[in-house]
């Protein structure tokens, strides 16, 4: 933590949580108020699995904003993992970021929305995607039926891809910030080591390389991480749950693993600004989404 006698009388800090159902566009959002790529963005659903922190500093104040997992009814136990970060984070934040879209159902996920009305803390109502609309009457409609369903709420329309009103949103979180020293020292982006965003660019690689299954039973582990000066050489296993899965992902003659590592390589030293040295490896876990022990290696359940 920065030393109270760095920072002025006057510091704001917090804690904003970002929640809401998958594919509404919370991690473009998270990336965009941040500054930096945080979280991985693809157009599937369930794209993040963890809760990750992207951190602000400004002289004046720190915003320690976190992505969460889309709201989703689970079918297996990782899925369990990823809806108890989404309401985790109901409970420890200062202000609330709700997003919605302007295609998916209000209703959706009731339970959690319930939740979400009866907080006490700042909700501010995101409307993402608001390029997709034909005009100002469209938009007045969704205002007013989400006015109904979170009566307290702040709503804003936004579209995160084209950086629209984000600018207007983040002055409003600037000034709900309670008063308070900064949580973080002031150099942090993240609360997240490297390893981890390693692991997030190969995943990304396979969600946008392959369909159906594979990217949602597919988990990755660096193994090897040796930092020099102007170079990282990185070992990672990717883990699927069976062989046809194993099959696939590697593809005729290691062509399609070869693709996701050269696509991932890539993304890796812009986000190091180093030369990387990257393997891959495929490794067969079964059932390991409905393992504990796994769950705990992999870093769902502490």
């Amino acid at each position: 933590m920065t030393d109270s006698n760095n920072t002025c009388p006057s510091h704001r800090s917090g804690f904003v949580n970002i929640v809401g159902n998958p594919n509404v566009g919370k991690s473009t959002l998270m990336n965009d108020l941040v500054g930096e790529r945080v979280s991985i963005i693809t157009s599937k659903a369930q794209t993040t699995r963890h809760r990750i922190m992207g951190i602000v500093n400004a002289p004046e104040y720190q915003i320690v904003f976190s992505d969460t997992p889309g709201v989703l009814a689970p079918k297996y136990k990782l899925q369990e993992s990823m809806l108890n970060f989404s309401e985790g984070a109901l409970t420890d934040a200062d202000i609330l970021l709700y997003v919605t879209d302007v295609i998916e159902d209000p209703t959706k996920n009731a339970e959690f929305l319930t939740k979400v009305a009866n907080e006490k803390i700042p909700v501010l109502l995101v409307i993402n995607k608001i390029d997709l609309l034909k005009g100002q009457n469209e938009l007045e409609t969704l205002v007013d039926r989400w006015h109904q369903l979170l009566p307290n709420a702040e709503i804003y329309p936004t579209s995160a891809k084209e950086h629209f009103n984000v600018s207007t949103l983040m002055q409003r979180i600037v000034q709900l910030l309670p008063q308070g020293q900064p949580y973080f020292g002031k150099d942090a982006l993240t609360d997240k080591p490297a390893r981890f965003f390693v692991t997030e660019i190969i995943r990304e690689k396979i969600l946008l390389n392959y369909d159906k299954e594979v990217p949602y039973s597919s988990e990755v582990i660096v193994e090897k991480f040796e930092e020099k000066e102007h170079s990282i050489h990185i070992m990672a296993v990717i883990y699927v749950e069976r062989d046809s899965q194993k099959g696939i992902l590697i593809g005729h003659g290691g062509q399609r693993l070869k693709r996701v590592g050269i696509e991932a390589r890539k993304d890796i030293e812009k986000f190091f600004d180093k030369s990387v040295y990257l393997d891959l490896f495929v490794k067969i876990e079964p059932n390991w989404r409905n393992r504990e022990n796994k769950l705990k290696q992999f870093g769902y359940i502490e």
